[in-house]
C-alpha cells in the first residue's frame, strides 16, 4: 500500500521517484503581468511587486522537461507527492534528497529540496499546494532533515507569495544566474524543518 497522509481535506500520496511517468500531466506554466523587484541587497531582502506594461507567459516544462530528470539526476533517494481527485491529479511535487552532485543539496544529508511543485489550474486556491508543502516537510522530517530549500524566480510572483505564506525566508537573490534569461533573478527560499512537529509522512526509499 502506498503511504498517504491527511492534510486538511486532501490525501497526499507518496511514491518513490524511480520513474516519472505521468508527472507532467499537470503543466508547470503561468502568465503574469507582475514581477518582483528585489532590493536592497540582503538578507533580509525587500520584495516589491511591480506591474508590467504587458503580460507574458513562462512554461517550465519547455525549459526543463520532467521526462529528462531521470537522465540528469540519480532519483533513487527522491520522492513524488501527489494529490488526486475525481478528475485526476490535482497537484504534485518532486522532492530531492541525499544525492551527491546535486548543487542545490549542498552535499548535505539533512537538507531537503522541493525540486518542483505544481497545482492544476482548476485546483488552485483550494489548499492543494499547502497540502503538498506540508507533506514535503513531513517527508523530510522523517529523514532527519533540518531544513527545506526551494528555488524560483522573481517573475513567478505567485510562487513567491506562496513560499512566503508557507513560512519560507528569501535567503539568496542571484542576478545573472540564468544566462538565457538575463531579466530573471534567481530566488532561493529556505525554511527550518521543526523536528518537534508530530506530523509524519513516510514512503520508500
Amino acid at each position: 500500500m502506498t503511504p498517504t497522509a491527511s492534510a486538511g481535506p486532501w490525501r497526499v500520496e507518496c511514491v518513490p521517484a524511480g520513474h516519472l511517468g505521468g508527472y507532467a500531466s499537470i503543466p508547470s506554466r503561468f502568465t503574469t503581468d507582475v514581477v518582483m523587484d528585489v532590493g536592497p541587497d540582503g538578507p533580509p531582502f525587500m520584495l516589491h511587486e511591480r506591474h508590467l506594461g504587458a503580460s507574458f507567459s513562462k512554461d517550465y516544462d519547455v525549459l526543463e522537461p520532467p521526462r529528462q530528470w531521470h537522465a540528469l539526476f540519480d532519483l533513487s533517494a527522491w520522492a513524488v507527492l501527489s494529490v488526486s481527485g475525481a478528475t485526476g491529479r490535482l497537484g504534485e511535487a518532486l522532492l530531492a534528497w541525499n544525492t551527491p552532485g546535486v548543487d542545490m543539496l549542498e552535499g548535505r544529508r539533512d537538507l531537503l529540496v522541493l525540486w518542483d511543485i505544481r497545482v492544476g489550474a482548476g485546483a488552485r486556491g483550494r489548499g492543494v499546494g499547502t497540502a503538498l508543502f506540508r507533506a514535503a516537510e513531513a517527508w523530510g522530517r522523517a529523514r532527519a532533515c533540518t531544513g527545506l530549500k526551494v528555488e524560483t524566480q522573481n517573475v513567478n510572483v505567485a510562487a513567491c507569495r506562496f513560499y512566503r505564506a508557507m513560512g519560507c525566508v528569501l535567503a539568496q537573490a542571484v542576478r545573472g544566474a540564468y544566462p538565457g534569461l538575463p531579466d530573471e533573478v534567481q530566488l532561493i527560499w529556505r525554511k527550518p524543518i521543526d523536528s518537534a512537529d508530530d506530523q509524519r509522512l513516510s514512503c520508500a526509499p
